[in-house]
């Protein structure tokens, strides 16, 4: 396990923690940071576009109370893990199937192959798009908690059509690297005040990750690049029609989302065969970077439905393809 860097001290997560490289099939540099003492069985966090694990100090910590191992990824373009070149500042893509290749090559990794089972995923938003993929392409996992998933965006199915054409041209025209129109091109927490923000009500938690990007620049990442944002509507309108996982699947949707959809949202979940939808009032987009008395009421039904997930199991666990 070759170390990679960690930045502890903004962190808020548990002692222990271990950062590692790992390499992909088409050789970018992935950062994963695992805290690998539970036995109950392993959490594996998919964070959103922008995050790092860093972020998911107090989620870890949390996690790690209830015996459970917990593993983060950065994915490619965010975080520590390899960036775009010409500009490490933009969220870039060519191809949100590329994701697959960073869950492939952490999870074979064997630092963590041997990690206590059940495996449960956590996504949130884009780690939600990339979690749902993976739900329906491996069978490492027997469960997963979504948290406001990027199954759609925000916006009319017209608005959504028209950018998908628009991007796919600007792509076409050499222009698939440059910011997308309307983004900011710095981080959300520096260019948003708390006031107008669409992440948390929490300003305790708007004011933590400032500190951790402030302090640590080389986390921070800016808005997405045009072939980011054509790539994310492709792979939305892909898994839109695709069979639906049918292992136990538990979400989580604030009442003020508003990145999101949330029709989507339901709708997905009322298909799932065993799907469940927990709404959390009050709740914007990072739910589980809300205000204390949001956690306080979400926490217990997250934590009870891993805990069913982490009992011995006798039946196989089935997939639709």
């Amino acid at each position: 396990m070759e170390p990679a860097p960690f930045h502890e001290a903004v962190s808020d997560a548990p002692e222990g923690g271990r950062a590692f490289w790992v390499e992909t099939s088409d050789r970018m540099r992935i950062r994963a940071v695992l805290w690998g003492e539970g036995h109950r069985g392993t959490v594996v966090i998919f964070p959103g576009r922008t995050e790092f694990a860093e972020k998911y100090g107090r989620v870890v910590s949390r996690l790690a109370a209830e015996g459970l191992s917990v593993l983060v990824i950065d994915w490619r373009g965010q975080g520590l893990s390899h960036r775009y070149a010409t500009n490490p500042k933009l969220g870039h893509v060519e191809d949100f199937r590329d994701y697959q290749r960073d869950v492939s090559a952490v999870l074979g990794d064997p630092a963590t192959r041997g990690l206590p089972k059940p495996w449960i995923m956590l996504g949130h938003s884009m780690g939600g798009c990339i979690g749902l993929r993976t739900l329906l392409e491996r069978i490492d996992f027997c469960g997963a908690v979504f948290s406001a998933p990027m199954w759609h965006l925000q916006m009319r199915a017209a608005t959504r059509e028209i950018t998908s054409k628009v991007t796919h041209i600007a792509n076409l025209l050499g222009l698939g690297a440059r910011l997308t129109p309307g983004s900011n091109a710095g981080p959300t927490a520096l260019a948003v005040a708390f006031e107008g923000n669409a992440l948390t009500s929490d300003p305790e938690h708007y004011a933590w990750f400032t500190r951790q990007i402030v302090s640590n620049p080389d986390l921070s990442i800016g808005g997405p690049s045009i072939q980011w944002t054509y790539a994310a509507l492709e792979e939305m309108a892909r898994l839109y029609v695709a069979p639906l996982p049918r292992i136990p699947v538990l979400a989580l949707l604030g009442t003020h989302e508003t990145v999101v959809s949330p029709n989507v949202i339901r709708s997905q979940v009322a298909r799932m065969e065993k799907g469940e939808l927990m709404i959390c009032q009050n709740a914007r987009h990072e739910i589980l970077m809300e205000r204390p008395e949001i956690q306080a009421a979400f926490w217990p039904r997250v934590l009870s439905f891993i805990d069913a997930l982490a009992e011995p199991r006798s039946d196989a666990v089935a997939l639709s393809r």
